[in-house]
Parts: structure tokens; C-alpha cells; sequence
């Protein structure tokens, strides 16, 4: 498997006395594989992923940050920055070299004054979710809450909010860095202003964010749920699910899924089991004109399902957490982005769809247009600003023994759908075996990114990601 790493631990060039040197300047742990806690310590999201590093530096602040970037370096030992753990393809871990673990560092801020909220770089969405409730606002996110908050903004950030309030790079105000040659920096559109628009969008490759800065909104409860069709209205709801959120309110988003319908509530019995074609929705207009909103939706088709209610938003933002529990299950993902759903698309995805290989398999349409077209494709590192829809097809099974099988699957989806696509991808749906795709997935911002790549980090001592090469 590509995205599977066995490999040797130990870094042979470093003494026990080189180490714990390293270790007595961090307040936080320095985890070897001889300690009790070292499995656990490099379990990440994607049971799929099994690499060995050699150190896992378990940063307390931003001066472990700062000491681990300079033990790597001059040590020439490769580097990798886990922040949540959640990217599918493996960054968050490297095979017989250092992690900067930044999963203790979880502290927020939440200003109400100004409708900001200051997150570490160690933080969930789950995390964000908690403390910005209590105020009655939120950030725009993703659609797992147990997805790091660094991954995913690094790489843009779509979900339920997007089409409202933009991407979660959209509502990014500054970012606290420890750059390459181990020295922290403030970048925001005032101070660093090209490593900060590198940073919105250009993932990890630019150094360690220890830190975020959001705009919050005023959300709090939203009307969301699920409307469920038979798989046989796939096509029917695919075409109108496109037409429709060409258009749409702003107030009104949902992704499109096909997937086979677990055994569970509130699913009712009789679609257990079987496949289906659902969008989950998120309102976040006045509740009294929740009903009208759904209307249009509601006359599609036959609904097989119906479960839309007022939930407060990390409810909604939670729903999938328990059913895609981290570390318990192998994932292997591709994406795309569309600007159009053609037929030819669609007949395609029912074809695919219809041989979802296991119960957990899954593909995804998101809308990223409303709030994310007002912003110019070169204002950020994002480049698909005029596009309407991010895809990703996903083979999950919690049994190793069909990663062959769901990879297959994956893979075949992608090949299939990827001639009728723009021809990028959302980076965060790249996984390591595709690193000719990174040039497109940045399109014309790619050049400026390898500058700024060059200027900040000229050794590409940040290489674990969906790397930019230097200029």
C-alpha cells in the first residue's frame, strides 16, 4: 500500500547524550519507542498509516516548538508537525525521524468583544466548537469535529459554514509561526503579509503555526439533519442538488453523499444496510423560516428520510465523530473539484457508488461557492474561487485485510471522474501517493508559493505535507 510505511526506528548518527540534551530543554516529553506511551503517542486518525519515528517531541509551548525546529535542523533529521492527527495521508508522522507533536498545546481565547477567537495550534474543531458556543458564535470549519484545527485551515477549510461565511481561511485574522531557522514570527496582511497568504491555503510547508487568530460569527443553533433518498433517485438528486446550490440562499448549505445506510438510529430499519443517496444540511437563517427553506428540498423525489431539526451547531459539526472514531479504521481517500456536475459526471458516480466496497465507503460532493467566490483567486493560496463543487471518494473499513479493496475502489472512482474535473483538488484530500497532483491543486498560485517556499523555508526542511518545492 502507498500510504503504508514500515520502517526501522532509531536515528543511528545521534548519542543518548545528544537526546537528552534535546529532552532537558523541553517542558513537554520527548516519547522513544522504548517508552510505554509510544504507540499511543504515534497513533493518528488513519489506522492505515503505520509509521515509526524515531522521536516524538510532545510540545508544552511555543519554546518546544522553537527547540524541536532547531534540534531537527541541525541535525539534518526529518521533520514532521502533527497537529490533530486527522490528515488521511500520513503527514502528521514521518518513519525514523522527529515529530513535533502539538497536540498539548490546546488553549483558547474567545473574545466577544470583537467576535475573534485565538486557538493553539494543538486544538480540534470539537475544541473551537466548546468554547465559542458559550458565546453564541462560531468558526467556519469541516464537517468532523475531530479534525484538527491546523490541518485543516492550513489546507482552506470547507463545510458547513462555507457557502455563508467563506472558507475557514476566509475568516483567518494571523498566524504565530516558528519558521525554519527556528524564529517566530506574526504573519497577518499587515506583518509578513506573503508568508500569510502563503499560509491560507499553501498547508504545512511554510513552518510550525502555533497559533490562530479567527473572525467568529454569530451562529448557535442551526436546522440541520438529514434528507435520505433510495439509490435508485441517485442521478435525480444529484442533478438537483447542483442546480439547486448553484443558487441557493447563503443561509441554506449540504453536501451530497452516497453511502451504504448503517445500522442505527435515527436511520429507520427498513434502509439498513442498503445504499442511498442523503444530503446533510445546515441552515443558519431565522429558524421560523426553516420550513419554507426546506420546501424545495422536501419536493424532490420520494424522501426516504426526513430528519431535519433545530441542533446548536456542534451537534451537527459532532454528528460523524462516534461513527469515524481516530485511529479504529483505514482510510484511503482521492478528490476532486468540479465546476460543473455534467451528466456524463453523474452517470459515472452512480456507477461507482452503486459498487461501494464496504458499509463505511463513502463519496462526498461539497459546495465551495456562495461567500467563497467574493474572494479573488490570487488573494489567497486557494485557487478554485469561481468553482462549485469539492468531491472526495472515500474506501474506510475498519479490517486491514480489505485496504487492497478499498483502495482499488478509490482509485478506479478517481480515474474515472477526474477528466470532467478542473483539474486540482482540495489539499487536504491529497494523499502521499500523488505528489504530481500538488502543482494542480494550486494552479496559477503555485510559482508565487514556491517563492515564498523559498524565502521561508529555502532547504525544505517542511517537507512532510503536500509539498511545495523551493523556487
Amino acid at each position: 500500500m502507498a500510504t503504508t510505511t514500515h520502517s526501522p526506528i532509531g536515528i543511528p548518527s545521534l548519542s543518548d547524550e545528544v537526546i537528552q540534551r534535546f529532552k532537558a530543554q523541553l517542558r513537554g516529553a520527548l516519547i522513544q519507542p522504548n517508552d510505554p506511551t509510544y504507540d499511543e503517542a504515534r497513533r493518528i486518525y488513519n489506522g492505515m498509516i503505520d509509521k515509526r519515528p524515531a522521536l516524538i517531541a510532545r510540545c508544552a509551548d511555543v519554546a518546544d516548538v522553537m527547540a524541536a525546529v532547531n534540534f531537527g535542523r541541525e541535525h539534518n533529521i526529518e521533520i514532521a508537525i502533527r497537529g490533530g492527527g486527522h490528515a488521511v495521508g500520513g503527514q502528521a508522522l514521518c518513519a525514523g525521524g522527529l515529530v513535533i507533536d502539538l497536540s498539548r498545546m490546546r488553549g483558547i481565547r474567545v473574545n466577544p468583544i470583537n467576535n475573534t477567537v485565538q486557538v493553539e495550534g494543538g486544538c480540534t474543531w470539537e475544541d473551537v466548537d466548546h468554547a465559542t458556543q458559550a458565546f453564541g458564535l462560531a468558526v467556519p470549519s469541516g464537517i468532523i469535529s475531530n479534525t484538527g484545527v491546523g490541518g485543516l485551515t492550513l489546507g482552506g477549510g470547507h463545510g458547513y459554514l462555507t457557502r455563508k461565511y467563506g472558507l475557514t481561511i476566509d475568516n483567518l485574522l494571523s498566524a504565530d509561526v516558528v519558521l525554519a531557522d527556528g524564529c517566530f514570527v506574526t504573519a497577518s496582511a499587515d506583518a509578513h503579509p506573503d508568508l500569510f497568504w502563503a499560509l491560507r491555503g499553501g498547508g504545512g510547508n511554510f513552518g510550525v503555526v502555533t497559533s490562530f487568530l479567527f473572525k467568529a460569527h454569530p451562529v448557535s443553533t442551526v436546522f440541520g439533519g438529514f434528507t435520505v433518498w433510495t439509490f435508485d433517485k441517485t442521478a435525480q438528486i444529484m442533478r438537483w442538488f447542483a442546480d439547486f446550490m448553484a443558487d441557493a440562499p447563503e443561509d441554506i448549505s449540504g453536501w451530497c453523499a452516497t453511502m451504504v445506510v448503517p445500522p442505527m438510529p435515527p436511520f429507520p430499519e427498513a434502509l439498513h444496510g442498503q445504499k442511498a443517496c442523503a444530503i446533510l444540511w445546515c441552515y443558519t437563517g431565522p429558524l421560523d423560516g426553516a420550513e419554507a427553506a426546506f420546501k424545495p428540498v422536501r419536493a424532490v423525489g420520494n424522501l426516504a428520510m426526513d430528519w431535519l431539526v433545530p441542533m446548536p451547531l456542534p451537534a451537527l459539526n459532532g454528528m460523524f465523530n462516534a461513527a469515524y472514531p481516530p485511529g479504529q479504521l483505514q482510510w484511503y481517500v482521492k478528490g476532486d473539484i468540479f465546476n460543473e456536475l455534467t451528466d456524463e459526471a453523474i452517470a459515472l458516480h452512480v456507477k461507482y457508488s452503486a459498487q461501494l466496497p464496504t458499509m463505511f465507503s463513502t463519496m462526498h460532493l461539497y459546495p465551495i461557492n456562495g461567500a467563497t467566490h467574493r474572494v479573488g483567486e490570487q488573494d489567497t493560496a486557494w485557487a478554485f474561487r469561481k468553482s462549485l463543487l469539492s468531491a472526495t471518494y472515500v474506501g474506510i473499513d475498519p479490517d486491514p485485510a480489505n485496504n487492497a479493496a478499498i483502495t482499488q475502489w478509490t482509485r478506479d472512482y478517481w480515474l474515472a471522474l477526474h477528466p470532467y474535473s478542473a483539474g486540482g483538488a482540495y489539499v487536504n484530500f491529497l494523499t502521499d501517493d500523488a505528489p504530481d497532483r500538488v502543482v494542480a491543486a494550486y494552479g496559477k498560485n503555485y510559482a508565487r508559493l514556491a517563492q515564498v517556499k523559498a524565502k521561508y523555508d529555502p532547504a525544505n526542511l517542511f517537507h512532510v505535507n503536500q509539498n511545495i518545492k523551493p523556487a
